[in-house]
């Protein structure tokens, strides 16, 4: 291509990018405004029913080439800036920082938010819910090592809801001092980080004493304190304890992706792409699950997913995690949760959210 056609292409590109700075500026005035509005009727300045509702329209609207996950990412950079026009939005999350955890509250947040880390999943409810926060992090369930039973503990007794899910592809790197495999005679990582790894860390690292430490970013600051020790950590992690990687994307699954709840006091309103969570326990005698699960089924409610804990106050007794498409507003799923608050000894809604995302 001629030098030429090259530069008025160029031309063009600088064109559009002047718009689009034009119409993102003009975004932020109206997010100012409608701050100022939501401000003087209390509301939360993070809505994700609307969010999600712009996301689907804009996909569902989008000609390409650009595709829809690029789409989510440009759109949620906007929605956080815009949102930090409005108010600060202060975010506890299980840390520390650089961990997966960490990772998808900036994604959904944007950079802008306040960030504070806490060594527990009980203490991000406990931020929430003494509202040193506006919201929470935690993780929930992994797709190659299954729930995090902590998570769902802290249903049983918190008042808080799920307001957002939020699902992070999970990419391991093997972080050390030097970045040189041949150096590597110890690993340290958070234990379900070992697991997804164990086929690269066997085929490539046999015989390396690996360690397990509280976390991800816990293992990077070993591997910070010897020259002889290597982390299995995020990119992030390598950034900012100034690691260099020996190997990247070492992870045995390539579709691994944890999910993520961001939990909050306020309940989003319906967005059309909704699911719901809910807790239940049942009574102790023979079918007594497959009976309270046939609401769901007469409401033609399609379930994605189903968990049982026990309740840890008397043995063999169980609550049950359901989540299933549809938003607590609508009139089949009221109908639906009254008849299944009938068949069960105790009823809780976690949430009704934007599913996805």
């Amino acid at each position: 291509m001629p030098k030429s056609s090259l530069d008025k292409l160029r031309r063009q590109i600088d064109s559009i990018d002047d718009k689009i700075l034009d119409l993102l500026n003009s975004r932020g005035r109206l997010a100012k405004e409608i701050g100022r509005v939501k401000a003087e009727r209390g509301e939360n300045v993070f809505a994700a029913d609307r969010e999600a509702e712009i996301l689907g329209r804009l996909k569902d609207a989008s000609k390409g080439p650009i595709a829809a996950e690029s789409i989510d990412d440009i759109f949620q950079t906007i929605f956080a800036t815009c949102r930090s026009l409005q108010k600060r939005v202060d975010v506890t999350f299980f840390g520390p920082e650089a961990t997966y955890t960490h990772q998808a509250a900036i994604r959904h947040f944007g950079r802008s938010a306040q960030f504070t880390p806490v060594p527990t999943i009980k203490d991000v409810f406990y931020e929430v819910e003494l509202r040193r926060a506006d919201f929470g992090v935690v993780p929930v369930e992994n797709s190659t090592e299954g729930v995090v039973n902590h998570t769902l503990d802290m249903f049983v007794e918190s008042e808080l809801h799920i307001v957002a899910e939020l699902e992070q592809p999970i990419s391991h790197s093997l972080l050390s001092l030097s970045g040189k495999l041949s150096s590597v005679k110890k690993v340290y990582s958070h234990y379900q980080a070992l697991a997804q790894c164990r086929k690269w860390l066997d085929s490539h690292l046999p015989g390396v004493a690996l360690h397990e430490a509280s976390s991800t970013s816990d293992a990077a600051v070993h591997a910070t304190l010897d020259a002889s020790s290597a982390a299995i950590a995020s990119q992030l992690a390598g950034q900012i304890y100034q690691l260099k990687a020996a190997a990247l994307r070492i992870e045995d699954t390539a579709d691994n992706a944890t999910r993520f709840l961001v939990i909050g006091h306020q309940i989003p309103e319906p967005s059309g792409r909704d699911k719901t969570s809910v807790m239940f326990s049942v009574k102790d005698r023979v079918g007594a699950l497959h009976d309270v699960l046939q609401p769901f089924r007469t409401a033609n409610l399609s379930l994605t997913k189903i968990e049982s804990r026990p309740t840890k106050r008397r043995a063999w007794e169980y609550v049950f995690f359901v989540d299933f498409l549809g938003h607590q507003s609508d009139k089949k799923v009221q109908a639906a949760l009254s008849d299944l608050g009938k068949r069960c000894n105790h009823l809780k809604v976690l949430g009704s959210f934007p599913y996805g995302g």
